[in-house]
């Protein structure tokens, strides 16, 4: 009897797979990889994208506490595409079988080399391929998206960067929704009070590195006759040449602001107590600068 109770183990025991704790479909596998860096630490922020032969992506996603990522896809040929700031992006292919487990182990990002930083000097932005965009909650529901189609900032760029100071102006009549009717409501004094306030104005005061292409960009933010501090979320995208060749130096940012910090404060309700206009704006700038003069 009890060798008859250890055959039956041995044969479960045979029979389970990889994948015996995990429900696939028929057709399906799983992939799986960890990402480590060079001293063998999980990268727990590290971003998946897996596509297929035709270059779609099927899935994508972060990885888990401990650097790992598992998904389930249809048997088939993949690409895996891992990128985590700061590391030099990852890209490998991988065969996936139906009810078969295709790991790809432990996977080491290296360290990316940062892009060069802009020279020092006086640098402006050139408007032309620069845009200051901002995004708003509408009725609990869809997204407005706006932009203001006129502006101009100067950035004094030190040694070292951190002491680099930025001077950005709006014109605030320039802004665009693609709705008449609503840009001229967002000029008037229940928003932008464009008659009183003309310009939006930030002055940076501080530059932080946060690490690879990463910096935080604090300042002074006025609207509204208001002025509160204000921090950019900014990516640094590196030096390029123009058409011309002249040197060019690209960024990113972001921010939130709220509307009652700046007396925006005009709102009505839907029936259902639903505001029309949400409380708080994502702002977007995709900048590019260019030595002065």
């Amino acid at each position: 009897m009890f060798g008859r109770l250890m055959a039956n183990r041995t044969n479960r025991v045979q029979r389970t797979s990889p994948l015996a704790a995990v429900r696939t479909p028929p057709d399906a596998g799983v992939l799986s990889c960890r990402v480590l860096d060079p001293v063998n630490e999980p990268v727990v922020k590290a971003e998946f994208a897996v596509s297929d032969a035709m270059g779609r992506t099927v899935v994508s996603g972060g990885a888990d506490p401990y650097g790992s990522f598992m998904t389930t896809v249809p048997a088939g040929e993949y690409r895996l595409a891992v990128s985590a700031e700061g590391f030099t992006p990852y890209r490998a292919t991988a065969l996936v079988g139906e009810n078969c487990l295709a790991s790809l182990g432990d996977v080491t990002l290296q360290v990316a080399q940062p892009p060069d930083l802009p020279a020092a000097g006086d640098w402006e932005i050139e408007p032309a391929h620069s845009s200051i965009g901002f995004t708003a909650r509408h009725i609990g529901l869809a997204r407005i998206h706006g932009r203001f189609n006129s502006f101009a900032g100067a950035v004094r760029i030190a040694d070292p960067v951190e002491r680099s100071a930025m001077h950005i102006v709006i014109d605030a009549a320039t802004i665009d929704t693609g709705v008449r009717m609503r840009d001229d409501h967002l000029r008037s004094a229940d928003f932008l009070d464009v008659q009183r306030f003309p310009t939006l104005e930030f002055y940076s005061d501080r530059f932080v590195h946060r690490g690879g292409t990463k910096w935080a960009v604090t300042g002074a933010l006025s609207l509204h006759g208001v002025t509160r501090t204000v921090t950019l979320d900014t990516e640094y995208l590196g030096l390029g040449n123009g058409m011309e060749g002249e040197t060019r130096a690209a960024c990113r940012a972001t921010t939130e602001l709220h509307r009652d910090d700046f007396t925006v404060s005009w709102q009505t309700m839907l029936a259902r107590g639903i505001a029309v206009v949400g409380p708080s704006i994502r702002v977007d700038l995709d900048v590019q600068i260019v030595p002065k003069g």
